[in-house]
């Protein structure tokens, strides 16, 4: 893992991934953690870029259709309890998995949107487990 990868990696830990805590936190009530695999990006630039976006932004727009009213907020709070994040190096390694109150997701960041799961793939699994 070179220089630029450990200080993508220290931006994220200390400050994307808690905004994104925060934000689901307004968004239904709750701050939700993430756990993310970073040893699965410590030799992916461009993973490291496209984590957020990819998946943060996603699982967040997808909370907002859900938790639009107290119902919803009520749901994602009791329901889901920690969001998992791994790189995968293909489209063909990559799963998304909501089980126990864990959302998994297995993404292929470096490959931008094509190795992503869309915000309505996001809700709808929600949508089935809460």
């Amino acid at each position: 893992m070179g220089l630029d990868e450990r200080r993508r990696i220290k931006e994220l830990k200390e400050v994307t991934i808690p905004e994104r805590v925060r934000e689901i936190e307004e968004i239904c009530g709750a701050p939700i953690p993430y756990e993310i695999d970073w040893e699965s990006l410590a030799h992916d630039a461009a993973g490291l870029n496209f984590i957020d976006n990819l998946s943060c932004h996603r699982l967040n727009m997808a909370l907002r259709v859900i938790c639009q009213d107290d119902m919803g907020r009520q749901a994602v709070r009791e329901g889901l309890t920690l969001i998992k994040l791994a790189n995968v190096a293909d489209t063909g390694s990559m799963s998304i998995n909501f089980d126990g109150g864990v959302l998994e997701m297995h993404c292929a960041y470096a490959l931008g949107t094509s190795g992503m799961y869309g915000d309505d793939e996001i809700r709808n699994l929600l949508l089935a487990g809460l």
